[in-house]
């Protein structure tokens, strides 16, 4: 198997020291920046014999070394400054991902591709639209680590281990995400019996801000470290076809009463990328909620012209 990772940056960066470390893959790593990728391949290579990784790690300022690539990670694009919001890097980063996703149809044209962009359900329904790829190829990485920040939140509330937790986070990965703490639990039992309304509200607006406090935190820059998880994650339900059920940006076509856009939504995925979206019942709150999300991510289109 071959991952590519389009972007050096933190998260790119992070994202194959995690591939490198579980074996996973041949990699090879895609900057502009002249040294980038080739520093961070050399630097992932030299750490092989302690780590005891065996596969090749390369890195290039050109596309060509994409070619024949199982798996494509976007990851390349602006970062969040602090005071600005995902939306704010909307034509920015529309522009970087148009040109990326022409150079995967060209290079890689069988491959499955991650989205990490930023604002993510945009760039995932961009790179859809502009690689012609079929649905189950392109899917963007939201859901996955907005779970895994509730998830720890609510560790934090229950003093619970969280991998003890199961969560459900739909919708659009940003403010108007849709946390669904009645499907959420702790080995079976329902978060909403172990925690009274007004703490899992709590917990819900700190998991939409958390992106924000890193951001602020930081002065410059994102997060990556739980980013760099979810990417993972995914590359390695891909590579091992795990079948595994996370929540993904992906085309949603009639599932959830929606067409034509990319939004987060709990799927299956396994060596042929998205193989089963899973269409929760949703009751008429989170449904109302689901579909403001949806609204919002569809007026962003008109500001990138699809």
């Amino acid at each position: 198997m071959k991952v590519a990772i389009i972007g050096a940056g933190d998260v790119g960066r992070t994202s194959a020291q995690r591939i490198a470390e579980a074996d996973l893959a041949d990699l090879v790593l895609v900057d502009i920046v002249p040294g980038k990728a080739m520093a961070c391949a050399l630097d992932l290579s030299s750490a092989s014999s302690i780590m005891r990784y065996a596969h090749s790690i390369s890195g290039r300022t050109d596309f060509q070394g994409i070619a024949a690539a199982d798996i494509v990670v976007v990851a390349a694009g602006k970062t969040r400054q602090p005071g600005e919001s995902r939306a704010d890097l909307l034509k920015t980063n529309a522009a970087i991902v148009q040109e990326v996703s022409q150079k995967i149809t060209r290079y890689a044209p069988s491959a499955i591709v991650i989205v990490v962009t930023n604002p993510l359900d945009e760039m995932t329904y961009l790179t859809y639209k502009t690689t012609g790829f079929a649905a189950n190829q392109v899917m963007g990485m939201g859901g996955v680590s907005d779970a895994s920040r509730f998830n720890m939140l609510a560790a934090q509330e229950l003093d619970v281990a969280s991998q003890l937790i199961e969560s459900i986070v739909i919708g659009a990965h940003g403010n108007s995400m849709v946390v669904l703490p009645r499907l959420s639990s702790v080995k079976g039992e329902p978060i909403t019996e172990l925690l009274p309304e007004d703490r899992i509200k709590k917990i819900i607006e700190e998991t939409k801000g958390f992106g924000g406090q890193i951001v602020k935190l930081l002065g410059h820059g994102s997060a990556y470290y739980g980013p760099s998880a979810g990417v993972f994650a995914m590359v390695e339900a891909i590579v091992k076809d795990r079948k595994s059920i996370f929540c993904a940006s992906v085309l949603v076509n009639g599932e959830y009463g929606l067409k034509n856009l990319c939004i987060g939504v709990p799927v299956k995925i396994g060596r042929m990328g998205i193989e089963e979206i899973i269409e929760l019942k949703l009751t008429k709150e989170e449904k109302a909620e689901f579909l403001s999300s949806a609204e919002l991510i569809k007026k962003s289109f008109k500001n990138i012209g699809v």
